[in-house]
């Protein structure tokens, strides 16, 4: 039998009955270094079974239901937009039943799907996506194609997706004039780093007040610190460690909604199984986040 998220403690709960609808994307198209972003859904539900019912405020997110969707079939005869609408029909399917899509990565341009989605279930800034990630993602196309794992967030903002960035630190500098002409904002590692610090810490972090009051998270794993996170295509230093991203997520989504999630760019290396340990532990942190901002605990 294929592995459902925490399928050790829990059932698949129906499509109907669930809050959280798994959706696992193994999509590996433009991976531009290090390859195996298709084994990361899989690795991620392996890796699941092996966590506990409840999240660090002792609470336990799994008793909302989670539906584990069948993987995303990433073949196409013309382009890859034939993917991510099959994605996106997943992902309004949750919209649509009031549940919370959580996707599985796949390189980061998997987000288009959910981008797609939020284009057409809700109207234009009444959603925000707020991005941990070492990259920005804001180039016009990447290695040839518009719909690279570079390129994924300047699909975003270009339809009128408010944007926060968390975590960055690596530039280009089409990455920087976007950031710039879209204005998008950020907390980029070296600010974090020296916040980190301070007596106040993270906790005098805030989204903008203009920024959207509903929110959709993208988490890829190379945010996080190479030497937490060595399974993903590009693990990079100075980056986020496990309480830095969970303060900040905390921080950060005060007085949001969450409508939805993803985990994307993990790339299982097997003589590192901490990394879909890690990713996995991270998606369930999320859906407990999710109960809690949602007003469900």
């Amino acid at each position: 039998m294929k592995p459902y998220f925490l399928d050790s403690e829990y059932p698949n709960a129906s499509l109907e009955e669930a809050y959280f609808h798994v959706i696992p994307f193994p999509l590996e198209e433009t991976v531009s270094y290090m390859g195996g972003t298709a084994k990361g859904p899989q690795a991620l539900l392996e890796a699941s079974g092996q966590l506990e019912k409840l999240v660090d405020d002792h609470s336990e997110p799994g008793l909302l239901g989670i539906h584990t969707t069948d993987a995303i079939e990433c073949t196409y005869t013309n382009s890859i937009q034939e993917v991510f609408s099959k994605a996106a029909k997943l992902v309004n399917r949750a919209f649509r039943q009031q549940s919370v899509p959580v996707m599985l990565g796949g390189e980061h341009s998997v987000t288009n799907a959910s981008i797609q989605a939020i284009t057409k279930a809700y109207t234009k800034g009444e959603v925000g996506i707020l991005q941990f990630d070492a990259h920005m993602d804001l180039r016009e196309a990447y290695e040839g194609s518009p719909f690279s794992h570079a390129s994924v967030m300047k699909r975003a903002v270009e339809v009128g997706i408010p944007l926060y960035q968390v975590g960055v630190r690596n530039y280009s500098p089409e990455d920087l004039e976007a950031r710039e002409a879209y204005k998008v904002g950020h907390l980029d590692a070296h600010a974090l780093e020296s916040m980190k610090h301070t007596k106040e810490g993270f906790t005098q972090v805030s989204l903008p007040e203009s920024f959207p009051k509903k929110v959709f998270i993208t988490f890829d794993v190379d945010g996080f610190d190479a030497s937490l996170m060595g399974s993903t295509g590009t693990p990079d230093p100075g980056g986020l460690f496990w309480w830095d991203a969970i303060n900040l997520l905390e921080s950060l989504t005060q007085g949001r909604t969450i409508i939805g999630c993803d985990v994307v760019e993990l790339a299982p290396n097997p003589l590192l199984h901490h990394g879909p340990y890690i990713a996995a532990k991270l998606t369930y942190h999320l859906m407990g986040l999710i109960a809690k901002r949602n007003g469900l605990v």
